[in-house]
């Protein structure tokens, strides 16, 4: 099999402000891309650049869609390991466009085994309910926000915190308020405040039935983790201190974290997510699946992959569900409220819309 040449699109999806500790998104920063080969069919891949965690933009992403075409123009697809090599000797990190191009081989793939992507990775069908996101805003409009998802049968709120420590301390506070306290609650900081602060956070709100907290402070003080897991009963799970397998087993060896979050655009794909996955089974740290701001072209390679990985045991899978303003997908993962499932079709099972692809900027390289 090779690669005749892949299609490459501007997929931006105008979405409602959606702020975190480290900026605003006002639209997905997307990529899709489609890999054409000579047996008649091709493998889609999506990725969604967050500048201020992974350090790429779109047109960065764009920029090196165009060489990574460039490069497998003519090679076989089903080499796997091959190809990803290939990208990683042409250019260090750029994991989110790289995971693009991961997931089209991996549609490739299965798709040539006539079988979903999951049992091309080995794994069967399970249960997934995702949590929702509340975004940062004043206290009563989070309590707002989160009483409404509750109230549309959402079973876990994730709720996004990392600003002034007493205001997310009664962010939480009003949250709990307005929603009681049978709905389980995970924080994500997204890195927002230094150790003294999460001790402080972290400790007032042990008594608010918190699952855990994500990413509580910066990468570079992935140090002081194991002091702060021993100052809080709050369960802490590593995100940004998480890009590759090696970034788990520091973390594992340190006993620095109780989860790790794995997300396609942090480790390069599916192939890297894997070993992050097997790693932290090895060390008995359950992972989580999360995401950008995917849609449900990403967003379904990401369930087939959970229903391979046994390590996987929460589910971060709301992306497309934090204010996008169109579904730009044919196919693809189902929501039953916040419940997921995946179609039985033969590779990813997902595929943009040819309507709104007319409206993006395109290149076939």
């Amino acid at each position: 099999m090779k690669i005749l040449h892949t299609e490459i699109y501007r997929f931006s999806i105008p979405m409602e402000p959606f702020v975190i500790a480290t900026g605003t998104m006002d639209y997905a920063q997307n990529v899709f891309i489609r890999i054409q080969t000579d047996k008649g069919f091709y493998g889609v891949g999506e990725c969604s650049a967050f500048p201020m965690i992974v350090g790429e933009t779109q047109d960065t992403c764009l920029v090196l869609a165009k060489e990574f075409a460039r490069l497998w123009k003519g090679k076989n697809p089903l080499e796997i390991d091959e190809r990803l090599q290939e990208l990683d000797l042409f250019i260090a990190k750029n994991t989110t466009i790289k995971s693009a191009f991961d997931m089209a081989l991996y549609d490739i793939a299965a798709k040539a085994k006539e079988m979903p992507l999951y049992k091309f990775l080995g794994g069967e069908p399970k249960p997934i309910t995702t949590d929702i996101t509340v975004g940062i805003a004043d206290a009563e409009t989070m309590a707002a926000q989160a009483l409404a998802f509750k109230n549309n049968g959402a079973a876990i709120l994730k709720v996004k915190l990392g600003k002034k420590p007493a205001d997310d301390i009664e962010r939480i506070k009003a949250i709990r308020q307005a929603v009681g306290f049978d709905i389980p609650i995970r924080i994500d900081a997204n890195q927002g405040w230094n150790f003294n602060d999460a001790v402080f956070v972290l400790k007032e709100l042990e008594s608010m039935n918190i699952e855990f907290c994500e990413q509580p402070m910066r990468g570079y003080d992935d140090k002081f983790l194991p002091e702060l897991r021993k100052t809080t009963s709050i369960k802490i799970m590593a995100d940004e201190s998480c890009y590759n397998h090696y970034d788990a087993i520091r973390l594992a060896e340190a006993k620095a974290c109780d989860y790790i979050n794995i997300k396609f655009s942090k480790s390069g794909g599916i192939a890297e997510a894997k070993r992050i996955q097997d790693v932290a089974q090895k060390y008995h740290i359950p992972c989580m699946m999360g995401g950008m701001l995917e849609s449900r072209i990403a967003l379904s390679a990401k369930v087939h992959f959970v229903y391979a990985s046994k390590n996987i045991q929460f589910y971060d899978m709301d992306t497309c569900m934090l204010g996008q303003l169109e579904d730009p997908v044919t196919g693809g993962v189902q929501f039953n409220k916040y419940d997921i499932s995946i179609p039985l079709l033969p590779g990813i099972g997902a595929d943009a819309d040819e309507t709104f692809l007319k409206k993006c900027e395109k290149w076939i390289i």
